[in-house]
């Protein structure tokens, strides 16, 4: 078998965002985000054929690590009419009948990680594709067994193309992000460290704490490198304190103890069925090729 896990929040995000017209219920409510979110998740199902389907929501934008960070990311700036989808975006996936992982304590990227964790090594498993086009999760990234998988842009990242992309191997993300910063998640890295001059060195050395003390030690080419090496020795506890935030949990309690219990069976055709009617979506009722009663 094969494993699709999806950042379901990613899906959501972006089809909210799509340049396409508005789509409303019947009662006046925006339904564009959870009836792209349906429209990707058929086509992942019907067109791609996936059998084995794990999908990850933030429940709540807010999670564990604003608590050890005041700047982290949270749901100021995300549209109200975005964020009241989120509960019907999970009542939608489990009425098409795909497992669904709605996270509160943790984030949604953490039980995508957690379950690749789990499931990487067994032997019938044979792929493991986590759906989103999202930098974190390439640190989940294993060979080419555990792969990060770009639909929009029909783009596959297995360790090989992680390092094309970003410089680093999979492992040295969450150091790379801890540089660099991640805007997305609200935290600044250090000043000076770019894209290029963390790729340098991680590449060398992996991780923060095998980068030498002594800049004469580096070896790197790398602009203004004693600066850099001075920021980095200032703002240490910083650096980890940001690596901490961008490294994915892979202990996020799961429901299901054995991957089989991914496996999609069809559209629940009930739940289904009045799901299209309460958004006003009847041609998504057409849309699932295999139903479970």
């Amino acid at each position: 078998m094969e494993l699709h896990l999806v950042d379901a929040t990613y899906e959501l995000f972006r089809a909210h965002y799509s340049p396409r017209p508005p789509v409303r219920a019947p009662d006046g409510r925006d339904v564009g985000a959870v009836t792209g979110l349906l429209y990707t998740l058929l086509a992942l199902l019907r067109d791609e054929g996936a059998t084995h389907v794990g999908c990850a929501t933030d429940h709540v934008i807010r999670s564990f690590r604003n608590r050890l960070y005041a700047g982290y990311k949270t749901e100021a700036g995300v549209p109200r009419e975005l964020l009241d989808q989120f509960p019907l975006a999970e009542r939608a996936m489990a009425a098409l009948g795909v497992v669904v992982w709605p996270e509160t304590e943790f984030e949604a990227d953490d039980a995508l990680a957690t379950a690749a964790s789990l499931w990487g090594d067994r032997p019938d498993v044979g792929r493991i594709w986590i759906c989103t086009p999202d930098k974190d999760l390439a640190q989940c990234v294993r060979g080419d067994r555990v792969v990060l998988r770009d639909r929009r842009r029909d783009r596959t990242f297995d360790a090989a193309g992680v390092r094309e992309k970003w410089g680093v191997s999979p492992e040295s993300i969450p150091d790379y992000l801890a540089l660099v910063g991640d805007a997305a998640d609200g935290f600044p890295g250090l000043a000076g460290w770019g894209a290029r001059s963390a790729a340098a060195v991680l590449a060398r050395f992996g991780h923060l704490e095998a980068i030498p003390a002594a800049v004469g030690d580096w070896h790197v080419d790398v602009r203004s490198a004693a600066a850099l090496n001075s920021v980095l020795r200032a703002g240490w506890d910083e650096a980890l304190l940001y690596r901490r935030l961008a490294t994915l949990r892979t202990d996020v309690p799961l429901p299901q103890a054995d991957p089989e219990e991914l496996r999609w069976r069809g559209a629940r055709r009930g739940q289904f069925l009045a799901l299209c009617d309460d958004l006003g979506a009847r041609g998504l009722a057409e849309r699932p090729h295999l139903w479970q009663d």
